[in-house]
């Protein structure tokens, strides 16, 4: 498996990604974190998406795109970053080929060393009993703060320092 830049080319492959994503958590009764509707019948999704490619990182095996990480600026809702930082503002992995999330956090600590970062930082869905944030801190990433979007969406940010 490879990781390589990312760009608008890709937005098609990673919609796939995000659709295939989507029908897991339904399908194991965790609607609660993208909703039941694949991202690409939704515009605003489908933009969100689009402005990522800036600094999109695609995983790719054999040709194949399996996994997909967007950097960008923290959202509003994540407290300030103390020094600078890499804040992960997407990640999606396939299901079908395993790995491909963890090698792309890999990569993510790679860059943030290559920008003279502090820290990785990520937020993620709280809620369906914290198996998405017990998968990050599976990934060394560490709890830092909560918040809630619209009043009913959970969310954690973690982080992983990387200078003592």
């Amino acid at each position: 498996m490879i990781v390589r830049p990312g760009g608008p080319s890709d937005v098609g492959a990673v919609l796939g990604l995000l659709d295939e994503a989507v029908r897991w958590l339904v399908s194991r009764g965790r609607a609660g974190q993208w909703g039941s509707r694949p991202f690409s019948t939704n515009p605003k999704r489908v933009g969100e998406l689009e402005s990522w490619t800036d600094d999109l990182h695609v995983a790719e095996l054999g040709g194949e795109t399996v996994g997909a990480l967007a950097i960008g600026p923290a959202p509003e809702y994540a407290p300030p970053a103390v020094g600078p930082e890499v804040y992960v503002t997407a990640l999606v992995g396939s299901r079908r080929r395993p790995g491909a999330g963890r090698l792309l956090l890999e990569h993510a600590r790679a860059e943030a060393v290559r920008r003279n970062a502090d820290r990785v930082r990520v937020d993620c869905y709280a809620g369906g009993g914290g198996a998405l944030v017990a998968y990050y801190v599976s990934n060394g990433f560490t709890p830092t703060a909560t918040f809630t979007v619209e009043g009913d969406w959970p969310g954690q940010v973690l982080e992983v320092p990387l200078r003592g």
